[in-house]
């Protein structure tokens, strides 16, 4: 089952070979031999023949073509120069021919209807395009017409006309009804290819009014509609009711009941037609014929079949449909329309035509000087086309005589051609049904040889099999192609080699002492040019050991073996595929270096197992068949961890290497899946067993790698899906010899701890890693860039060491080697520290504050020079303080701030100024150590900003229209104040607001008598100040005037009588009684009325309020959901009026917070009143009640 392929890295060159053209001078496809390469135009894009456009958007005639040099455009439109320079509509794209009419810029698309041709032109010759007639598409609307309705007798035929307007491209038909829903058609009712809608025959089911025929512009994407037409059927039941109420009962009446009919042909009309059809396209050939019951339609061919594979049948097999015709297809259809009454039928004839097509276009030509050859254009039609040849876009025989040039019908013949023979040549083939139009270039070149592969191009392959060395040439005239081998060999002669047209060397069988450097030689009568490859014959790879048929039990576990020889300088890849696909995702599959373990092995695993060996020049594999078997019946299995393995051996006793091999405990119906080999240090740390390392459970041997100077015992424990064995018994000791340590301490640091040292420290070696006796460190260090020698000192086995008398802050270059009694480790690496910090000896320089606004500032400093950080530079630190508030002259006590810019930052903001204070600040450099000399105070100023609030506002002295206010100046002034801003407005007994007053007083006042107020009458007033920048926060206050002098009086004597004194007493006592019996029943688990009424109702939702009395009414779900009526509390735009109590709970809280508890009473947290903002008006500026609360969840 051994299958073998090779891979030869040069096929890709026989392609190459396959693709040459014999009867001339090929020109590689390199694109940089292309670039260097004169080459005359070649068309590359051009719109089609028959180009509608849309006459909404831009018109775009595209023309691409490509050539050396880049070839330059021109137009004709109608046959004569179309100069686009003159029409402002009408740009070129960039180094294209591509003409683009600009219709959107108020241009007619009607106006640039005509035929255009495209040339390009360059040194080397003319190249031109097809004749592009450009049409605008047409969308016209029905012609307005008069449908009378149909009126049918149940039975008969009806034909429903369509005719659509004539668009450009043909509309596209559809009928559908006044619900945009398509009419249902079958074998009775079905659409004609004109459009028209046939019935064979109608039914009363057929009668509407809404027969709609619709055209789908697709070019314009424009649908347009025809009049409804309507159609009546009258059935013969109906119309012998209407007779029989008029006739008496002697008279015979009774119309017949619905005649069946034979077919009878609605379209095509007559017994013959004829039909004209295009080669390649498709043929539709139509029979609708009328009868009842419903005819069928049958298709044959007189005197044959119909093409297989290209015949179709549509529209209920009333169309018959033939793609890409041919003349073969000529002849006679007869379509056969049949019912249980007859029979009727219809020849078509039917002629296939031709538009002229190729059978050879003529292809580019590239000659040398001196050289000769032919265009072939051949072509056929029906009727045979007309051949004509045009060079550079001129009639041949018009153009431009050249001597090495012969018409001979449909082929030119050239003879010892020179350069100037270059030319675009197009040959032209048309009939009556159209043309062709090919353009081909005559490319006379004289060019030295070049060679195309690369140089030193190495070829591998395996031995046995062909080499394949590539050798692509160019050169005008041809090049001669040899080979050497060697770089002074003999010229490759004779049956063993294989020369190919394209420069190819093919060596049949490659054997190993092919390998070596060949040459390839190009030379022709311009020069000579050589390139040299390299082929290497590699061993084939081979499977030495394949894998073997193989029974086994179910839950068993098997292994395929898969030992393979390569060649040494390739790298293999082993595959595995079962039945030749990806082994399954399952962890059981075990893939080693050469073999395949399956475990736990299931009836799914039966199949054929391979395996592939790839590289990069060949491929082999080898298949061997797994077959699993039925287990003999066995007791319940029992499940446990396994036996610990026993009989440990160590053999193959190294300085660092020893061989552990051990045999495995019982499994305990649980596959082991690994090992565990852990070891004790019994000179180091006896009793801890360490982690060695891992095998798989089918192993019981592990090569193992020590440590010098470690007396080694091993054990090892066995792993399986249940878990850990116990420990094997440990092996036998085995001390490792004593060396030099392999490793030096890590994590080496120099950090000094005062100006003057410096502190080496590192991690010591473990004893583990010390690998002999007598650990010691030597210490090395030298000043960077200065010592050229190192310091150094061997200390014990410790982990720092402290170098005393060092200048500050420099670096040094540091190392710390380990070694024992018998020798030094490898060279340790360098690291790179810093003798001890200092503070800081020079101040920031040139501090620069810009303040950006009255409470932030930006400071600017230049950096300290490096050399005067003495440590590692972590930043500046500003410190800054408020001298004094300039509006107050007056001095506070000093409270520093300090802000902190990380890394050589030299810039920073000054956040949370004062306005209109004076300030100072200085900076600071900082390093490890700490903080550097200040620089000199900087002073700097921040302006006015706007006032806090006045300190307070008090409202005395009311009488009948006035009122005093006096208030404080602003604790913060933040400037010099310009005035105090106080507005004020009456508020009445709902709590609405009046109109706004605004008053401006002078800064140096502090009281204002207000008078003409009204009497007994409440304001809220509003009071701020401004300074020049604007106005600050303001606080409010409200106040009452007093009543008129009478009422007043009235108001003092009631107060003072005893009888009114003992009514408030009383009223009091009653209060302080009901809440107390609230207080006893609320303990006692009493219930409101609510709760009674809730107690009452299946429904434990809260119940809705009545509207007299906002107390809690009967529920009703036929009411969740409508609307408030008239008279409730909360009006339909959700906002609640304040009733003539002015202690309303809306002044309390904040919004809804408020919640209602479960037995219905109003819970929630009071807090003082929110001050409320001005408002222009009659506006309310309430807060929300727990009302509305309420309203926003219905």
């Amino acid at each position: 089952m051994l299958k073998k392929k090779n891979i030869s890295a040069s096929k890709a060159s026989l392609v190459l070979f396959l693709c040459q053209i014999i009867s001339a001078l090929d020109v590689p496809l390199d694109s940089k031999l292309l670039e260097e390469l004169l080459q005359p135009p070649t068309i590359t894009q051009q719109s089609p023949k028959d180009y509608i456009v849309d006459p909404r958007e831009n018109i775009v005639i595209q023309c691409e073509a490509k050539g050396k040099p880049p070839p330059s455009f021109s137009w004709t439109r109608n046959g004569t120069h179309f100069d686009i320079d003159k029409d402002a509509l009408v740009t070129m794209k960039p180094n294209s021919g591509t003409l683009v009419i600009n219709i959107m810029n108020g241009g007619k698309a009607e106006a640039y209807e005509g035929v255009y041709q495209c040339t390009a032109r360059n040194e080397r010759g003319a190249a031109i395009s097809n004749n592009i007639v450009i049409r605008p598409s047409r969308s016209p609307l029905w012609t307005k017409e008069k449908l009378e309705p149909n009126h049918v007798r149940e039975g008969d035929s009806l034909v429903l006309h369509c005719r659509p307007p004539v668009g450009l491209p043909p509309p596209i038909i559809f009928w559908m009804d006044n619900a945009f829903q398509k009419l249902p058609q079958s074998e009775r009712v079905s659409q004609g290819l004109n459009g028209d809608l046939y019935f064979s025959n109608v039914q009363p089911e057929d009668s509407r009014e809404d027969y709609i025929c619709y055209a789908r512009f697709n070019h314009t994407q424009t649908i347009q509609q025809k009049q409804p037409i309507s159609v009546k059927v009258f059935s013969m039941d109906s119309l012998n009711d209407t007779i029989a109420a008029n006739l008496s009962d002697t008279d015979i009446y009774g119309a017949k009941s619905v005649t069946e009919r034979q077919p009878v042909l609605l379209t095509p009309t007559g017994s013959t037609s004829t039909k004209v059809e295009l080669r390649g396209n498709v043929l539709l050939l139509e029979c609708i014929a009328a009868g009842l019951p419903t005819p069928v339609i049958r298709w044959i061919k007189e005197g044959g079949e119909l093409p297989a594979n290209r015949t179709f049948f549509e529209n209920f097999k009333k169309t018959l449909k033939i793609i890409d015709v041919s003349e073969a297809d000529s002849g006679n259809y007869k379509c056969i329309a049949r019912n249980t009454l007859g029979s009727v039928h219809h020849v078509i004839s039917v002629t296939v035509k031709a538009a002229p097509y190729w059978i050879t276009a003529p292809r580019n030509l590239v000659l040398s000087p001196g050289e000769d050859g032919t265009l072939i254009c051949r072509a056929n039609g029906n009727p045979k086309p007309n051949i004509s040849w045009l060079a550079n876009g001129v009639p041949i025989a018009i153009a431009p005589e050249d001597p090495s040039r012969k018409v001979d019908g449909d082929t030119i013949i050239f003879s010892h051609v020179q350069e100037r023979s270059s030319a675009v040549y197009q040959c032209n083939a048309s009939n009556e049904y159209g043309y062709l139009l090919a353009n081909a270039f005559v490319n006379v070149l004289a060019e030295p040889p070049r060679i195309l592969t690369p140089a030193d191009k190495l070829y591998q392959v395996i031995a046995d099999s062909p080499a394949l060395l590539d050798c692509a040439y160019f050169g005008s005239p041809k090049p001669e192609i040899e080979w050497f081998k060697g770089v002074k060999g003999s010229i490759l002669r004779g049956s063993e080699y294989i020369f190919h047209y394209n420069g190819t060397l093919e060596i049949p069988v490659a054997q190993k002492d092919s390998s070596g450097t060949y040459t390839c030689v190009a030379r022709n009568e311009l020069g000579k040019i050589q390139n040299e490859v390299q082929l290497e014959v590699k061993d084939p790879t081979m499977i030495i050991k394949q894998p073997e048929y193989k029974v086994i039990q179910r839950y068993g576990q098997v292994s395929f073996e898969c030992i393979i020889k390569h060649d040494s300088t390739l790298l293999p890849t082993v595959i595995w595929l079962k039945d030749n696909d990806v082994l399954p995702d399952d962890e059981r599959f075990l893939v080693g270096k050469d073999n395949l373990t399956i475990m736990n092995v299931t009836d799914k695993d039966d199949g054929t197992y391979t395996c592939v060996v790839n590289t990069t020049l060949d491929s082999v594999s080898a298949s061997a068949v797994l077959t699993v078997v039925a287990a003999p019946p066995t007791p319940a299995i029992i499940y446990a961890r396994p036996n610990p393995p026993f009989d440990l051996e160590l053999t193959g006793q190294l300085e660092r290497s020893i061989e552990l091999s051990w045999i495995p405990g019982d499994e305990n119906n649980s596959p082991i899946t690994n090992f565990v080999i852990e070891y004790e240090d019994g000179l180091h740390e006896p009793g801890v067993w360490h982690h060695q390392t891992e095998v798989p459970g089918t192993q019981t041997t592990v090569h193992l790698k020590l440590s010098p100077y470690v007396n080694y015992s091993f054990r090892v424990i066995a792993v399986n899906e249940i878990g850990r064995s116990q420990p094997s018994e440990p092996s036998e000791q085995y001390l490792t010899k004593s060396a030099s340590p392999d490793e030096n301490p890590s994590n080496v640091q120099g950090i000094g701890s005062e100006p003057d040292n410096l502190v080496i420290t590192w991690e010591s070696l473990t004893d583990f890693q010390s690998n002999g006796p007598g650990l010691q460190y030597k210490v090395s260090w030298r000043q960077k860039d200065v010592d050229d020698e190192w310091t150094s000192v061997i200390v014990a086995n410790v982990s720092k060491y402290i170098v005393s008398g060092t200048p500050t802050f420099v670096p040094y270059e540091i190392k710390v080697q380990a070694l024992n009694d018998l020798g030094y480790a490898p060279e340790p690496s360098e690291v790179i520290g810093h003798s001890g910090e200092d503070l800081p000896m020079v101040a920031p320089g040139n501090v620069q504050v810009h303040v950006i606004n009255s409470t932030l500032a930006k400071v600017h400093w230049d950096p300290v020079p490096l050399k005067s950080v003495r440590g590692h530079l972590q930043g500046y630190k500003v410190y800054y303080w408020k001298v004094q508030s300039l509006s107050r002259r007056s001095r506070r006590h000093v409270e520093k701030n300090i802000l902190t810019f990380r890394g050589n930052k030299t810039f920073g903001m000054l956040p949370g100024l004062e306005p209109y204070s004076s300030y100072k600040l200085n900076v600071r450099v900082v390093n490890g150590k700490g903080e550097g000399p200040a620089s000199p105070d900087k002073v700097f100023k921040t302006p006015e900003g706007v006032p806090s609030s006045p300190s307070f506002l008090k409202i005395t002295n009311p009488t009948l229209d006035s009122l005093t206010l006096e208030w404080g100046s602003p604790i913060h002034p933040n400037g010099v104040l310009t005035s105090y801003i106080l507005k004020f407005q009456p508020i009445n007994n709902t709590h609405e607001l009046g109109p706004l007053v605004e008053i401006r007083i002078p800064a140096n006042e502090s009281s204002l008598i207000l008078k003409n107020l009204n009497y007994s009458t409440r304001y809220k007033f509003y009071f701020n100040a401004q300074t020049s920048v604007g106005s600050g926060s303001q606080i409010t206050e409200e106040a009452v005037t007093i009543m008129d002098e009478a009422m007043a009086s009235r108001q003092v004597d009631i107060a003072t009588q005893g009888w009114f004194i003992g009514l408030m007493c009383a009223v009091a006592l009653l209060i302080l009684i009901l809440l107390i019996v609230c207080f006893i029943r609320r303990n006692k688990g009493g219930k409101y009325p609510v709760k009674e009424k809730e107690d009452a109702h299946a429904d434990p939702e809260i119940q809705p309020m009545k509207e007299d009395d906002g107390t809690f009414g009967e529920y009703s779900d036929a009411e969740d959901h409508k609307p408030l009526k008239k008279g409730s509390r909360t009006p339909s735009d959700r906002t609640v009026k304040k009733e003539d109590s002015d202690d309303s709970l809306v002044d309390y809280g904040e919004g809804v917070n408020g919640q209602f508890n479960e037995d219905g009473s109003f819970i929630g947290q009071y807090s003082g009143k929110k001050e409320k903002e001005p408002a222009e008006g009659n506006e309310s500026s309430e807060a929300p009640s727990p009302v509305n609360a309420m309203n926003s969840f219905v």
